[in-house]
């Protein structure tokens, strides 16, 4: 049995989604991996001291290190931690998150040397972040994808009377959630019985900014906040098509969820996106922060049902290769080798 330390933002509150350690974490322990975690403080300071200190802690019993890896602040936790996991001489492997990582590659080019050429591996849950890391010179990039559970997620058919648009997603900046109010606009301009909900914890005051566009806009826009993996997707029930608009992104869990559940996809062509999706084929890609282009596309999804239907069913057959069961054998192997 593997003794694995597990480092992220393992925190439990109302303005952040699940994150990977809270998701990947109890997969690898049903396995029979023991996981110990760090850090669930909320203070930053608090929460560096922590996985620092647990470190120290547990270096002779744990057998390797996962690290979760952002792009903003938190890629300063990913420094300090894999730096002590070398001075310990404990084997590390970073897992590559956020759409915007590969511009730390240019931006702190020796700090991020430090990580990632001394890690056993890096594992990247998207391609796009494999080849930017391939193009960076590091040789030690495994590509493992974001992974579901396929049988919690039902493929169900839908009513495609009228646009009853889903986001989902937390509101953040980078997330760009306002464009879903003004796509919500543009689809009424077609469809005046258009609706919109979003789903999802206000982690930087983006939230009210939203809400206060919907109000100027005269818009009747539902919000949910942030509701368990299983309310949402109950929830989904409800609408026919997921938007996903984000100025950067890397291998959202959330898409892949729409896709299993059957819900059209229309997204913003950034970041890892245009390697989970493929235009045209199993959802619909336009360019971002513009609401005309993604209107459009979602109108053609409704005037254009055997178009539509190939979209729904080559993206459930997609993420079938995501399903824990697949992906697993890939993380035996990775935390196996020595």
């Amino acid at each position: 049995m593997k003794n694995v330390l597990y480092i992220g933002n393992n925190l439990k509150n109302k303005t952040s989604n699940l994150s990977g350690i809270q998701t990947l974490g109890p997969l690898l322990e049903n396995e029979g991996f023991r996981i110990h975690y760090a850090s669930s403080k909320q203070n930053k300071a608090l929460r560096l001291l922590d996985m620092t200190w647990t470190c120290l802690k547990l270096f002779k019993k744990v057998d390797v290190v996962l690290i979760d890896t952002y792009s903003t602040q938190n890629f300063y936790y990913a420094f300090v931690v894999s730096q002590m996991c070398r001075l310990l001489k404990l084997d590390y492997i970073p897992i590559l998150h956020g759409g915007n990582l590969a511009s730390r590659l240019r931006s702190h080019p020796k700090w991020s040397k430090r990580i990632f050429e001394n890690a056993k591996y890096n594992v990247s849950p998207s391609m796009f972040l494999k080849e930017a890391f391939d193009n960076a010179g590091f040789k030690n990039i495994i590509h493992i994808p974001n992974t579901i559970q396929i049988d919690n997620y039902a493929f169900n058919i839908r009513n495609y009377d009228a646009p009853k648009l889903l986001w989902v997603r937390s509101f953040s900046e980078i997330y760009n959630p306002q464009l879903a109010v003004h796509v919500l606009k543009e689809v009424q301009e077609v469809y005046p019985n258009a609706t919109l909900c979003m789903v999802g914890p206000d982690a930087d005051g983006s939230r009210k900014v939203v809400e206060s566009l919907a109000q100027k806009l005269n818009l009747n826009v539902k919000f949910t906040g942030k509701l368990e993996k299983k309310k949402w997707i109950d929830l989904s029930s409800n609408y026919n098509v997921f938007i996903n608009t984000t100025n950067f992104d890397n291998t959202p869990v959330s898409v892949i969820e729409a896709m299993a559940l059957g819900l059209p996809v229309v997204s913003t062509k950034v970041g890892g996106m245009p390697y989970l999706i493929e235009h045209g084929v199993d959802g619909l890609l336009v360019e971002p922060n513009h609401a005309i282009e993604m209107s459009s596309a979602i109108v053609s999804i409704f005037e254009n049902p055997n178009t539509r239907n190939t979209l729904i069913n080559n993206a459930r057959n997609k993420v079938v290769k995501f399903d824990w069961n697949h992906v697993k054998l890939i993380w035996f192997k990775a935390l196996s080798s020595n």
